[in-house]
């Protein structure tokens, strides 16, 4: 890497993560989320606004970082046993969270007169749920010991397999080619990769821990073994055919009875510096040319307003047995899209079946239910304490 390219690297990483972390402050000192400063400040800093940071690989690359130790962090809180516990209420609030937005979000773009491959993308992508700005919000406040912080968190692992299949069928009718035994196997695959750490991976590393932590010597040993675990459930998981936070996820879950406080300290310092360019890199990707288009801002406006009202209508219902507060606090929980919504429309439209402005509508809609969401979640949880996480998750 010449000089030129180091100075590009360190002047990109001193802009993004210096500017998500100014605007984080100022946002903070609003009493609006801390995190939705970051996603402005890359829209500021993008090609929306002043232009000065462009999405690139090294961008993606640290953003992808990111969002894998965010949410390693955020099951190094988590007991396994836990998750269990609300494993029923999880599985229902999916699957109610899956089925009516893709309704949906076929139903609009179908009414709007797309094509019924490019509507259902739209749908796929509305399906699609990014726990991270969730886990992110929920561990700020040290709220990740409730049981609705549980429900979202379990919901969100089950949600990212049924996304999976949603988009993998989607992609099989595109090609014109549907491989049922290959999608069987994928389902197998993933459900029972999730399955065996969910239920055993705990167990596991409190048995091989220990055993480690006595045989080796060099340097932080139970950081560095924790580190190669969660690169092994990542890479994992993407084999499993789920996404590589859900092993970063299910790694830290794993680990979150048998590791000391050295490595929680190790692992919140890492994910400090990583998570401001996956939270910036939302809004470095925001594409303000939908705006110039009315017909597609307004399309843009009415898919957004119902990827929120559907997944707080449908994860909601599956848990309103807890209670309005609770079942307002799930559904508002599995609003963000995030980068997941993104990557669908990416797929429909290298596939030649998602028109460039469809993509910019599915762009807006996954910013924006990013954007909105923690604010909402805020008022969802206000007035309830935060648990012994709180210190050691606080921004700022």
């Amino acid at each position: 890497m010449s000089s030129g390219e180091h100075e590009n690297l360190a002047l990109s990483m001193l802009l993004v993560f210096g500017g998500a972390k100014i605007a984080g402050e100022i946002f903070e000192r609003l009493r609006m989320p801390a995190i939705v400063g970051e996603i402005v400040a890359g829209m500021i800093l993008g090609p929306a606004v002043l232009g000065w940071v462009q999405w690139n690989s090294t961008l993606h690359a640290l953003a992808e970082l990111g969002v894998m130790f965010l949410l390693f962090r955020v099951g190094l809180e988590v007991k396994s046993s836990e998750l269990i516990s609300v494993g029923g209420r999880a599985l229902w609030v999916a699957i109610l969270g899956v089925v009516l937005p893709f309704a949906a979000g076929y139903g609009i773009a179908a009414w709007w007169g797309e094509a019924t491959l490019t509507s259902t993308f739209v749908a796929a992508a509305m399906v699609a749920t990014s726990v991270g700005i969730t886990a992110q919000v929920l561990a700020a406040k040290g709220l990740l010991q409730t049981t609705s912080a549980r429900i979202i968190l379990a919901a969100a692992v089950v949600d990212d397999i049924l996304g999976l299949l949603v988009l993998a069928v989607v992609s099989s009718f595109a090609k014109g080619d549907v491989n049922v035994a290959g999608l069987v196997t994928t389902t197998l695959l993933a459900v029972g990769f999730t399955l065996f750490f969910t239920f055993w991976g705990t167990a596991a590393m409190q048995r091989i821990l220990p055993k480690v932590s006595a045989s080796l010597r060099t340097g932080e040993v139970q950081f560095n073994f924790a580190l190669v675990f969660l690169f092994v459930l990542a890479v994992g998981a993407a084999y499993a055919g789920v996404a590589a936070i859900v092993g970063a996820f299910l790694a830290g879950m794993a680990l979150s009875e048998s590791i000391n406080h050295r490595v929680h300290d190790l692992v919140h310092g890492v994910t400090e510096l990583l998570v401001p360019f996956f939270l910036a890199g939302i809004g470095v990707q925001m594409d303000i040319s939908i705006f110039r288009d009315s017909s597609a801002l307004t399309l843009a406006i009415i898919i957004s307003v119902a990827a929120v009202l559907s997944k707080m209508v449908g994860c909601g219902l599956a848990a309103r047995t807890l209670g309005k507060r609770a079942a307002m606090q799930v559904g508002i929980g599995m609003v963000p899209r995030g980068e997941v919504g993104m990557v669908v429309a990416q797929i429909g439209m290298t596939m030649g079946v998602v028109p460039a402005h469809i993509y910019g509508v599915v762009v807006f809609m996954a910013i924006i239910t990013t954007v909105i969401a923690p604010p909402l979640l805020a008022i969802a949880f206000k007035g309830e304490a935060g648990g012994p996480a709180e210190e050691r998750f606080q921004l700022g």
